[in-house]
């Protein structure tokens, strides 16, 4: 049954794609991070949807009539110099079969970004983005806490099978930097009802992440609870909010739960902890001893024995910014650090320019929440394998197109009278009588 449902929704999307490209940009944001495909026990489980998706929209890309522009922003820039080096560094990478294993689904998602980039085209397609990501998300948030109230916290929370963020440290990654995007749901409701329902998720999400018994994640959430503070526009609310709810969460969760987070204190003691060391000096001998990087795929057993200080202790890197060194050199984890730096600064210059314009409020908030996940990246994927994770990259690509619709190719405000099915309908605008 859930089979014929992906295989119907997927057919009945696709005259959407032809009509508008950044249906296509938006359907594969949804399978790329929700992975609904992956809830199934039949052919849909591994068939081709996210290739099928890009091909599809790259198609409809090219028959469109549409204006295609994408925006000369500098995190596109660094975003394009990261790409030229991975190609590079895919060249000359010290084990081609892994190399061109990991390349296929990296270059697939940088493409599919760069498309979002090109088709998102006015304020609603923007909105669109960040319900899209924060909706498709959301759902494992959703379930995780659920998950974890069911159980009391005594089973961790996992993600989608045969995906980025199926073990539940990625996916503790994956709820924490979608809990601000969540956050500016809440604020976007246009009824009590679907407020109501927002805030249910977030706190669920927020559940979920606990529940994963990820410490990276705690680590990351209280440096992005700090931020989402100091980012948030009420901050009495925001933080009386944030002292009633945080102990609560903690305090319900088991000893067990207790006893691990516990645990980063004792790092020395800790077999995880050192394997970690041991794969961040991998990282470190591998982009001294070539300049370029190991190339996508050095973590292997095989290049540990040869530049690894412990040899025969094989970890995968446990840390976006080593990943990057190992892979791709000193200078590809500049190019990383750069275009989030990029990214930062973009929301910060969305937000000066938004800032006292009452009708664009709410990319103010878009901005400062794209902010805040970046935080819970950054600082949870210091411990995480996640330096391609799509996630990181559509919080950039919302960032970029805010820029792109409001501040380089400004457009008018093109939302159309809402039409709800219960309640009143918004008043249609007066027609000039030279019209009538």
């Amino acid at each position: 049954m859930r089979d014929a449902l992906i295989f119907l929704a997927f057919a009945c999307i696709i005259p959407f794609i032809f009509k508008r490209p950044v249906v296509g940009a938006m359907a594969y944001a949804v399978v790329s991070l929700m992975n609904p495909h992956r809830m199934t026990h039949g052919p849909a489980y591994s068939f081709q949807f996210a290739m099928l998706l890009c091909v599809i929209t790259l198609v409809s890309v090219m028959l469109s009539r549409e204006q295609k522009k994408i925006p000369p922003s500098p995190p596109v820039v660094m975003l394009g110099l990261f790409c030229l080096w991975m190609v590079i560094t895919f060249m000359f990478a010290q084990d081609p079969e892994r190399a061109l294993v990991v390349g296929d689904r990296v270059y697939k998602i940088m493409l599919m970004i760069f498309i979002t980039f090109l088709t998102v085209r006015t304020k609603r397609d923007v909105q669109a983005l960040a319900l899209v990501v924060a909706v498709s998300l959301g759902f494992w948030g959703f379930k995780g806490g659920v998950h974890t109230i069911l159980t009391a916290g005594r089973s961790s929370v996992l993600g989608p099978a045969d995906s980025f963020i199926s073990d539940n440290n990625t996916v503790a990654l994956a709820l924490l930097v979608t809990v601000p995007l969540l956050v500016y749901q809440i604020s976007q409701a246009r009824s009590k009802l679907g407020k109501w329902f927002a805030i249910g998720v977030t706190l669920l999400t927020v559940v979920g992440t606990i529940g994963s018994y990820s410490r990276g994640a705690l680590v990351g959430c209280a440096a992005m609870t700090l931020f989402l503070w100091l980012k948030s526009s009420s901050k009495l609310k925001t933080g009386i909010a944030i002292a009633v709810v945080a102990p609560v969460i903690l305090l319900s969760m088991p000893e067990e739960w207790t006893g691990r987070m516990q645990s980063i204190n004792n790092y020395q003691e800790d077999q995880s902890a050192q394997g970690r060391l041991n794969a961040w000096g991998f990282a470190i001998n591998v982009a001294n001893q070539f300049p370029l990087g190991g190339g996508p795929g050095i973590f292997s057993p095989e290049s540990f024995l040869k530049y690894a200080p412990d040899p025969e202790t094989y970890h995968v890197a446990h840390s976006i910014y080593f990943q990057m060194l190992g892979e791709h050199g000193w200078f590809g984890l500049l190019l990383f650090l750069a275009m989030h730096a990029c990214t930062w600064r973009t929301a910060t210059r969305v937000i000066r320019h938004c800032a006292d314009k009452p009708e664009l409020d709410w990319a103010v908030k878009l901005a400062r929440m794209c902010q805040v996940s970046q935080i819970g990246y950054l600082t949870a994927g210091a411990f995480l394998t996640l330096a391609y994770y799509d996630l990181a990259y559509y919080i950039m690509a919302i960032v970029v197109t805010l820029d792109k619709v409001l501040i380089r190719y400004p457009q008018p405000d093109d939302t159309p009278p809402l039409r709800l099915p219960f309640g009143k309908r918004r008043a249609a605008p007066a027609r000039s009588p030279a019209l009538q």
